[in-house]
């Protein structure tokens, strides 16, 4: 999620003694900009690349560097990022499976005074991650918790679908059976905005038909692969998006789903003169023609030479 640090950057280079457990750090791009990071305290979460190693920045990378030890769902993936960055962390795994185990002794690490940082395999924490367990935890007891922003799957897709921004949804994973996929996507179908979801490549094409069904023929668009390589992004209606992976079968790769607001539906004269007709209706039941007119003016805003040319012919019809 794109936001703006507080900190000030400065210019100035940093003796090696800032850094004195890595030899030659105060070198390079990153070694420049030590000064005006302050040491990490209590929580930070850190936001990791989603697929190009070279998207994390540059205070993720010194706090990762600084902390007593990092929370990672896989100990694997992270290790592979630290070590791409010359980075040599204590890594405890944390995630959905472990989460309510680890949490309190992580808890108790961080009430002795180590700092902590939380990453996810990819992206920014807490988004489809238990994260949000500990940092509520932290909370409760007045642990710092501070958020270093960074790649995010969600806001990458949505910026590349071409579809409204200004305002969205982020739904997370579908429900894997279709009677709940469809009563999920009926819950949203009235959000006045563009819809975020995650999918498994192996269920897109069935997810895709399912919210066609419901949401019709919006605007949509998959990406998958983002950052990487084989970055893809296919815009087109849902229908058409639906038939296309039916037909060419499941992706590689992690999929986001993109799908544009509702429309709104412009209204017609003949509805409104429906609408217009209704009112006029019980208006003259039980008033003149004058101000029955003149009431139904007033209620709709429209111009009384309208309304009463309308009324006049309500009464022929009669």
């Amino acid at each position: 999620m794109a936001r703006k640090t507080g900190s000030a950057v400065s210019s100035a280079k940093p003796s090696r003694a800032d850094h004195p457990s890595k030899p030659g750090a105060d070198q390079g791009v990153a070694g420049q900009f030590r000064r005006a990071f302050p040491p990490p305290r209590g929580l930070t979460i850190v936001a990791t690349p989603i697929g190009n190693a070279g998207d994390i920045g540059l205070r993720a990378l010194d706090t990762l560097e600084r902390v007593a030890a990092v929370a990672c769902e896989d100990t694997r993936v992270t290790v592979k990022l630290l070590s791409l960055h010359g980075i040599s962390a204590k890594l405890i795994a944390y995630h959905d499976h472990n989460a309510d185990a680890v949490r309190p002794l992580l808890i108790q690490k961080l009430k002795a005074g180590e700092a902590l940082a939380l990453v996810s395999d990819a992206g920014t924490p807490l988004i489809s991650d238990p994260g949000y367990k500990l940092v509520r935890a932290c909370l409760d007891e007045n642990i710092p918790v501070a958020s270093i922003p960074g790649p995010s799957a969600v806001l990458c897709a949505l910026t590349l679908a071409g579809l409204p921004t200004d305002r969205f949804f982020f739904a997370g994973f579908l429900p894997e059976r279709r009677a709940a996929r469809l009563k999920a996507v009926a819950e949203l179908t009235a959000v006045p905005g563009s819809l975020v979801f995650y999918e498994s490549p192996r269920r897109l094409a069935d997810a895709l038909a399912d919210l066609a069904s419901v949401l019709g023929g919006r605007p949509a668009a998959v990406a998958r692969e983002l950052t990487k390589r084989f970055e893809e992004v296919r815009r087109d209606g849902l229908a058409a998006l639906a038939a296309h992976y039916a037909a060419a079968g499941a992706p590689r790769g992690e999929v986001v789903i993109v799908i544009g607001p509702a429309i709104a539906k412009a209204r017609t004269e003949t509805e409104d003169d429906g609408n217009l007709d209704a009112l006029l209706t019980q208006a003259l039941a039980r008033a003149s023609l004058r101000d029955a007119v003149d009431e139904v003016a007033a209620a709709t805003g429209l111009k009384r030479r309208r309304v009463y040319q309308r009324a006049l012919g309500l009464g022929r019809k009669r």
